[in-house]
């Protein structure tokens, strides 16, 4: 089976969204310093140009979870890879994320990271599938609700491929 991929967000569209993103936190941030956490691997493209964005002081730390493996549907099992390597107590955390989906891996993340006593604790999205939420999860900063599509590209994957289109897509079998 092969496929192929139909552009469904730019390029420009996708700088844009995380432009007003980054106003958005510096505004609600004003005068603190926000701890980025970055939920690995998809997530590292988005945070990046997120913190760039970002006019208040930032730090980051990464962590990996995963519940898709080289499947295309969530396997429901939250597993993680990697775990911070810094403590949370006191840090206005905001956790990012390439895409929520079901909602199972960030609403176990945002209690597992919750438990390490954080000032508070936020989650962005870069995209956001709603309709496909089995969890509620709250979103407080999102850049796209996008239809129930496989999608890759800035920093989403098909089994390790299409991570570094600068665009978001959508695969489609052959």
């Amino acid at each position: 089976m092969s496929e192929r991929v139909r552009v469904l967000l730019t390029e420009e569209e996708v700088d844009a969204r995380i432009q007003a993103l980054g106003d958005q936190i510096t505004k609600d941030y004003q005068g603190k310093t926000v701890h980025l956490v970055c939920v690995l691997k998809g997530g590292v493209f988005f945070m990046c140009e997120l913190a760039k964005r970002i006019k208040v002081p930032v730090t980051m730390d990464f962590m990996s979870a995963s519940s898709y493996g080289s499947d295309t549907k969530s396997s429901g099992v939250v597993k993680i890879v990697k775990d911070l390597d810094e403590p949370l107590k006191d840090k206005n955390v905001l956790i990012v994320e390439d895409i929520i989906d079901s909602g199972r891996t960030l609403s176990y993340l945002i209690k597992m990271l919750g438990d390490r006593e954080p000032a508070d604790i936020k989650l962005c999205t870069l995209l956001d599938k709603p309709e496909r939420r089995v969890t509620d999860v709250k979103v407080d900063y999102s850049g796209f609700n996008i239809p129930d599509e496989f999608v890759v590209g800035y920093g989403l994957d098909y089994d390790q491929k299409y991570r570094n289109l600068p665009y978001i897509g959508v695969v489609e079998f052959e």
